[in-house]
């Protein structure tokens, strides 16, 4: 299951890669679980946001298609210009530290903290700086950080069988046939069996599906010193910790090159055009990003990025439909879900934690990455990647002071 890492691919002869060639049913389903991962595990943080703001239901709808549009419209591009799988979303700390943290503060302020706050994340993008201090991070820690983040969801795989193991088991089995006689198509293959054992259960909720495009709602910005205090500098510090950073390590993990300054940057100027609509942050994603980065997106690397531009259109669907598109993904069973997700990975968290041992100077510091990472721990508003991070440039620094002085 190892894969060396390489540079970003690129057509021969200097012939750009043909996206219609590239195409294929893998990379699509890989968007889409991407998608249907990262909308159903926390879309309902983004809701109780906006209405912790004041937000009425029209305007919540418009939050969505600021953040469809834009999670779309920043999925595809890069990956069109790079042909890299580069895969973003919204800041789910970022949502999390609005519920707590803007108590008492109008829409229109908040509005105003947003665009400081992608203002900061741009600057941060294109002056450089943030990449230049990524590249300080060993692989080895960045790969430990990204099995990590994604092992709850392996773990999460097997345990929903309790709940629902005859899906869940037929599910794995189907995965398990596919990577034996097409593996090419494993994840289809339980994605499509998980599907039909629902239906045929009545287990799909479609009954509040209908068709409803969502329209935006603009909202005058203004600012405060509180809103400036309590939402725009936390909102920054969270995203860029939280999520950028991660973000870049899973990139490096799965040995990919991208240009992180201006990718990070237009994500700033993203959430600067769309603050207004309701985009308040949009940033790398990690774990969605390794779905369309791992080996089930395509057994060849130069073709995953066809995963993130499909994802990316799924995301554009959710901007415009917002409402249908939410009662869809609603449908599913959590375990069909979560079982879909953790098969996705396995194999990015097998390369991942591959990469983090195999340098035994880095091992230790590795794997104390790995473990702070995947407790969960949050300290100060910021999650655990970071943290796991810290942990392991601290012990990396601390050993080799004491190689040095042995």
């Amino acid at each position: 299951m190892n894969e060396t890492p390489s540079v970003s691919p690129s057509a021969p002869a200097g012939r750009p890669r043909s996206f219609w060639r590239d195409l294929s049913m893998p990379a699509i389903v890989a968007g889409f679980v991407t998608v249907l991962v990262g909308f159903t595990s926390s879309a309902v943080i983004v809701f109780e946001a906006a209405r912790a703001l004041g937000a009425n239901e029209a305007q919540i709808a418009s939050w969505m298609w600021a953040l469809g549009i834009g999670m779309g419209l920043t999925c595809i591009v890069p990956s069109l210009r790079w042909r890299v799988p580069v895969v973003t979303a919204w800041s789910t700390p970022g949502a999390a530290m609005l519920i707590t943290g803007a108590a008492g503060v109008p829409l229109d302020q908040a509005i105003g903290a947003f665009i400081v706050s992608a203002v900061l994340i741009a600057v941060s993008g294109f002056s450089g700086w943030f990449e230049r201090a990524m590249n300080r991070i060993p692989i080895a820690l960045a790969s430990a950080m990204l099995a990590g983040v994604l092992l709850r969801f392996g773990i999460e795989a097997f345990a929903s069988m309790q709940t629902r193991f005859g899906l869940v088991f037929a599910m794995f089995a189907a995965w398990l046939l596919g990577r034996r006689l097409w593996p090419r198509y494993a994840v289809v293959l339980a994605l499509a069996v998980g599907v039909a054992i629902a239906a045929v259960g009545g287990e799909l909720r479609t009954g509040a599906l209908r068709l409803e495009m969502a329209a935006p709602v603009w909202t005058t910005p203004s600012l405060s010193l509180a809103a400036l205090v309590g939402i725009a500098l936390p909102l920054y510090v969270v995203t860029m910790a939280s999520q950028n950073m991660p973000g870049v390590a899973v990139i490096r993990a799965s040995g990919y090159t991208v240009p992180i300054s201006p990718v990070i940057g237009w994500t700033g100027v993203a959430t600067l055009l769309l603050a207004p609509f309701g985009g308040y942050a949009l940033n790398l994603a990690a774990i969605t990003a390794a779905i369309c980065m791992g080996p089930e997106a395509h057994e060849d690397r130069s073709r995953r990025y066809v995963a993130s531009v499909a994802a990316g259109g799924f995301y554009l669907l959710i901007g415009l439909f917002g409402a249908t598109v939410t009662a869809v993904f609603a449908a599913f069973p959590r375990e069909l879900i979560m079982a879909i997700a953790g098969l996705a990975l396995l194999g990015t968290i097998g390369n991942g934690l591959a990469a983090a041992v195999v340098d035994e100077r880095q091992r230790e510091p590795a794997l104390v990455t790995f473990l702070v990472t995947a407790s969960g721990l949050t300290l100060a508003g910021i999650g655990s990647a970071f943290w796991g991070l810290a942990a392991g440039l601290l012990t990396l620094l601390v050993l080799n002071l004491r190689r040095r002085g042995a």
